[in-house]
Order: structure tokens, then C-alpha cells, then sequence
């Protein structure tokens, strides 16, 4: 999330004059999706018009079609993350995002993430982020998928911001959390073991939002 909102930061940081609502949505249909109107966006998630004005043309100077593709994320992760692999990484995000399963993202999708991640609540939080590790979306997430995710952000992060770790490090780190998260032992994680989990134990919790600033 971290690269994806640091490059729209980029464009934030170069606020042009306001304009009236009129030139704002001329600007929106000059790309091939146009998104949802902005009073009914401003509705739907923690921004205000003035910051989603903003946040859309940055997301527009990036897509200029109006949608990302997982490629384009993917390219977009690498160049935040050169140091390691972010293509695994940016295509499990990406299915997080594409929450219609469209194969593309939208600004609605990508505004809709941001607003939860950014301004939501611990549970809206842990929520997405259980989303995001429920790789097959069945409604639970099992060892092997923490594993791909863990591993994928490992790989992300490169061997020279851990260069300690040994390649069993993600196993090791998600046995660790599975005898924690799996509190009636049945191989799985529930949405509710999964936040109460998180919320109990600070550690936990220190590691998703590590987890976070790669997001």
C-alpha cells in the first residue's frame, strides 16, 4: 500500500489552483472509465471531496486509461521495492484490490482500500487485511497461504534489509502465528479468530503493521 500511495503522494504534494465542479468533471471524462461522481464517493469512504479531487488526479497522471492492470501494479511495486521481488507481493495486493475479481482496478477500488487502510477502524483494518491473506477468498486462511504471503513479502523487502534471514524464516514466522491465531486447532483462521488474535496479543500486531507499510 505504502508504494502505491507514496507515488500518488508525489502528485498531492503539487496542488493546483481549485477548480469548480464543472472543469472537475470535464477532467474525468477525458479517460476511457469514468469513475463514480465524488459527492457519492465522499459518502462511501473517510476522504472529503477536495482530498479525493486530488487523489484521483494523481491516480490519473499514473493510469491515464482510468484503470489499473496487474502488470501496471506490479511495475509500479518494483520501482519502490528494487532491491527485492515485489511480483508476487503486488499480484496477491492486487487481487485484494480487485475486489470484483474484474482483473483491473478502478479508482473506486483503489480509493475504497485507501480510505479503509488509512482512516478505517482496527476491525475494518484487520478485516482487509485477513481479505488480503485469504489468497483462495473461502473464508479462512490456512498455513500454506500465510506462508505465500509472508514469503512474497520477504522476497518484496530483499536480502539486504534482512540479511540474517534464513530461507525457512517465513515457515518459522507463520508457525509462530498459526499457534497463536488458531485457537480451536483445526488448521484454519477465522475472520473473528483472526481479529481477536491480532487485538490480544501485541506482537501480532506489531507484525501486521509492518506488514502494512509494504502495502
Amino acid at each position: 500500500m505504502g508504494a502505491v500511495v507514496g507515488t500518488l503522494s508525489l502528485h498531492t504534494k503539487q496542488r493546483r489552483p481549485s477548480k469548480d465542479k464543472v472543469e472537475d468533471d470535464l477532467e474525468m471524462t477525458t479517460v476511457c472509465h469514468r469513475p463514480e461522481g465524488l459527492e457519492q464517493m465522499e459518502a462511501q469512504t473517510n476522504f472529503t471531496k477536495r482530498e479525493l479531487q486530488v487523489l484521483y488526479r494523481g491516480f490519473k497522471n499514473e493510469c491515464p486509461s482510468g484503470v489499473v492492470d496487474e502488470d501496471t501494479f506490479k511495475q509500479i511495486y518494483a520501482q519502490f521495492f528494487p532491491q527485492g521481488d515485489a511480483s508476487m507481493y503486488a499480484h496477491y495486493l492486487f487481487n485484494a484490490f480487485d475486489s470484483a475479481h474484474s482483473g483491473s482496478v478502478k479508482f473506486e477500488d483503489f480509493v475504497t482500500a485507501l480510505s479503509i487502510l488509512l482512516r478505517g477502524s482496527v476491525r475494518e483494518k484487520l478485516s482487509w487485511t485477513f481479505n488480503l491473506y485469504d489468497i483462495n477468498k473461502d473464508g479462512y486462511i490456512n498455513k500454506e497461504e500465510m506462508t505465500d504471503i509472508v514469503r512474497a513479502i520477504y522476497d518484496m523487502m530483499g536480502k539486504y534489509t534482512y540479511p540474517a534471514l534464513r530461507r525457512d524464516a517465513p515457515r518459522q514466522h507463520v508457525d509462530a502465528f498459526f499457534q497463536k491465531m488458531d485457537k480451536n486447532k483445526d488448521g484454519v483462521v477465522t475472520l473473528d479468530e483472526f481479529i481477536m488474535s491480532c487485538q490480544e496479543d501485541e506482537n501480532i500486531m506489531r507484525s501486521l503493521q509492518l506488514f502494512e507499510s509494504v502495502m
